[in-house]
């Protein structure tokens, strides 16, 4: 692990955590994102592909979207020892490719298709490390619906709060069970350009989106940043504490996290994966280990 992402891991004292466990296989993550570069020689090979060609195809080195998914993969499940963060490499990762070339974004109808195959899959976390473009009020009802019955299912959902530096919401960072996630710099501070809110102070925390160092097409390894490369470090750290917890209620971690950020201002307060880890320690008796 380079000294760089060292520094960032202890920012939001997610070292210990890492320590006690590199994640579960019965924890699954719904990787909502580009393809990825399945042949990495650092990628964790618990990985599941959900979908089809083209979607699920890299299109080499140059491929924007399949750099994306790869960097964001690397974060949550590189292997151990790699530069990457590495953070759960023993969950299974559901990849779900949903955008390809140079999109970032995705429509209502794309998302609310991928959420419902993550979940059908078996995900319990979904990384949404995207926007949603524009779409009408029917649409955005569609997407929520989705959503919402992934909550019923007990399914957690981080989302990237945007890199457009706005202040607002959109059908993601509104919606009460999702949390979203600001990028933050070397020392905490959340980085201009990511968006902001009432919903997304309340709801959301602030993870290292600054100066990451994971993988990239072809085998590379990329720095890079902005709020879809925070979110996977609170994903990372839910996976990690139901690793640790296998019998606690999605509720349950939602709340420890949320208690570690959670704050009442534009600006979501800092992850910090220590606070929950006691807080869930705090809660155990509600739930077998």
């Amino acid at each position: 692990m380079l000294h760089a992402n060292r520094e960032l891991l202890a920012l939001v004292r997610l070292e210990e955590l890492m320590s006690r466990t590199a994640g579960r296989s019965e924890v699954g993550i719904g990787l909502i994102d580009g393809p990825l570069a399945v042949d990495h020689p650092d990628l964790s090979q618990n990985l599941r592909l959900l979908g089809a060609a083209p979607e699920a195809m890299c299109g080499g080195v140059g491929d924007q979207a399949c750099s994306h998914g790869t960097f964001v993969a690397g974060i949550l499940a590189a292997r151990r020892g790699s530069p990457a963060p590495a953070l759960c490499p023993e969950c299974t990762l559901l990849t779900r490719p949903l955008f390809k070339a140079r999109a970032r974004g995705a429509s209502p109808q794309e998302l609310a298709a991928a959420i419902r195959d993550c979940v059908a899959a078996g995900a319990r976390i979904l990384n949404l490390s995207l926007g949603v473009l524009q779409a009408t009020g029917l649409e955005q009802s569609a997407l929520q619906e989705e959503i919402d019955h992934a909550v019923r299912r007990g399914v957690l959902i981080v989302a990237a709060a945007g890199n457009e530096g706005s202040v607002g919401s959109s059908v993601l960072t509104r919606h009460p069970w999702v949390i979203p996630v600001v990028a933050c710099d070397r020392s905490g501070r959340p980085i201009g350009f990511s968006n902001l809110g009432r919903s997304i102070g309340h709801n959301g925390v602030r993870a290292p989106g600054d100066g990451i160092q994971s993988l990239g097409a072809g085998g590379s390894f990329l720095v890079s940043g902005g709020t879809s490369a925070a979110a996977p470090f609170v994903t990372g750290t839910l996976a990690l504490l139901w690793s640790l917890y296998p019998h606690a209620r999605a509720a349950d971690l939602r709340s420890a996290v949320a208690a570690s950020g959670g704050g009442a201002s534009l600006v979501p307060r800092l992850l910090d994966a220590q606070a929950a880890w006691r807080r869930m320690g705090q809660s155990s008796n509600r739930f077998s280990m």
